[in-house]
């Protein structure tokens, strides 16, 4: 069979190939070689630059031309290095191999290749890469798509924050807001949730096959391995071929390990990452409800069809999408951080086929997110439907008025409001009488009279714009 998007099993690389697109390059299997092939020449030239007789420094020509491998790696490459994986049925060794095979002709390069994956074991090799695909992910794809949302719901916090709405506890009718204030709640929780992602520290170790340098000091028993494994990992990656370094990851290094990275790491970043995703379950399910009481319209577009049987249909199947994606993301993210950081001894291979699914997860997020975008950027506030439910819901105010009871001393506040209006449809006039007959200062009855539900909003315009 020939893979294309409607072969594919998995629906981000057939359904939703193309909104992924950015993604693909960063997470996906070729990716994955594409960065261990950049952990490999990174550590290969931090070598030539370590000052040992037998690994003179590389030259300018020779470094460009490691780096260009990395710059250049293309699928063509990735399946070299697979066919070279059918005969080893070793990964990381094949990467290993199709890096000498491209030192033929170079006789720098060639008389060096014993330092290629020097001391290394896979997991200095897999750990790295993993950390490198997951700093690309969230730097150019997770935390985009919550600053896209965040933006957004900014914009939507400034511009409906004196709309008045209606809000509902446990479904029924309760003291009003803003429109405004209740996005404000959300880009509120959502920004302190982004920062929490992009503060987790990304860590990677090269300190061998159980993390005591064992193999490195056989060879240089006098050379101060780790503080030299500190500077590969730490040292920013280049920007350009006239970098810093020609060899830095820009990563957080691990001291202490097993043979394998810890990966509380990652079970922290994937935590953050569903704890994000759970805010904006919470903010789709809100929507969607507000959408189906009418508090908001959703644009049309030429051509699309709600339903096959009813043409007046105007589904929200973005925040639907949004939140059904939001869910697979969580269980994926939920089973990582609970599974990779569990290791028997120094080293299983459970981890192994776990982290490939790591942009699987990262994936369901992306799509989401962007999900979201589109069903907020559809949707038109509905001023006329609001007003109408606060007019219809004249009992909200029955919190003031009893409140404004207490100040002055009127005995059973509560409960006179509650004979008055639990259960009941209440009306203005209904309300008005009773304010009429309290024994209160007639300027705090003159103050009751004038408001309405529309205007009893405390400073939800105020927190609202703040926000």
């Amino acid at each position: 069979m020939n893979l294309s998007t409607i072969s594919a099993l998995s629906p981000l690389d057939g359904r939703y190939a193309a909104k992924l697109a950015s993604l693909r390059p960063l997470m996906s299997e070729q990716g994955y070689m594409q960065r261990r092939v950049q952990v490999e020449v990174a550590w290969f030239i931090a070598l030539s630059d370590a000052g040992f007789a037998e690994f003179k420094p590389l030259t300018p020509g020779a470094r460009t031309y490691l780096l260009n491998l990395v710059k250049n790696f293309s699928e063509s490459d990735g399946r070299a290095i697979k066919e070279i994986e059918k005969t080893t049925n070793h990964d990381v060794k094949a990467v290993e191999y199709w890096i000498k095979s491209k030192f033929e002709a170079r006789p720098e390069l060639l008389a060096a290749a014993e330092f290629v994956h020097f001391a290394c074991t896979s997991e200095d090799i897999n750990n790295t890469s993993h950390a490198l695909q997951l700093k690309g992910a969230r730097n150019l794809v997770i935390l985009p798509g919550l600053d896209a949302l965040i933006t957004k719901l900014r914009e939507m916090a400034q511009a409906f924050a004196d709309v008045p709405m209606l809000s509902r506890t446990h479904g029924q009718t309760a003291s009003p807001t803003t429109v405004g204030k209740e996005v404000a709640n959300v880009l509120v929780r959502l920004a302190a949730a982004r920062e929490k992602i992009a503060g987790v520290p990304l860590m990677a170790k090269m300190n061998g096959a159980v993390g005591n340098y064992n193999a490195h000091l056989s060879a240089w028993p006098d050379f101060d391995w780790e503080a030299f494994s500190r500077k590969v990992i730490e040292t920013p990656e280049p920007v350009s071929e006239a970098g810093i370094a020609p060899w830095g990851l820009g990563l957080t290094f691990q001291p202490y390990s097993i043979q394998i990275e810890p990966h509380d790491y990652m079970a922290e970043l994937f935590d953050a990452i569903a704890r994000t995703n759970t805010i904006l379950i919470d903010w789709s399910r809100d929507v969607w409800g507000y959408v189906s009481l009418g508090y908001f319209k959703q644009r049309l577009k030429a051509g699309e069809i709600g339903s096959s049987t009813m043409p007046h249909k105007v589904n929200p199947i973005d925040f639907e999408n949004a939140e059904g994606n939001l869910g697979l993301a969580n269980a994926l993210l939920r089973h990582l951080s609970e599974k990779l950081p569990i290791s028997r001894w120094q080293r299983d291979l459970t981890d192994s086929t776990v982290l490939r699914n790591m942009g699987v997860a990262v994936g369901y997020a992306a799509l989401a997110y962007q999900s979201l975008l589109t069903g907020l950027n559809k949707l038109e506030l509905n001023e006329e439907a609001l007003a109408a439910d606060l007019d219809a819901s004249w009992e909200v105010l029955a919190e003031p008025i009893q409140t404004v009871m207490r100040r002055y001393g009127v005995q059973g506040a509560y409960e006179k409001l509650k004979e008055v209006t639990r259960g009941k449809t209440v009306t203005a006039e209904a309300l008005h009488g009773l304010i009429a007959s309290l024994e209160i200062p007639e300027a705090e009855k003159q103050r009751l009279l004038a408001m309405t539900p529309g205007s009893y909003t405390g400073i939800a315009a105020e927190l609202a714009r703040r926000a």
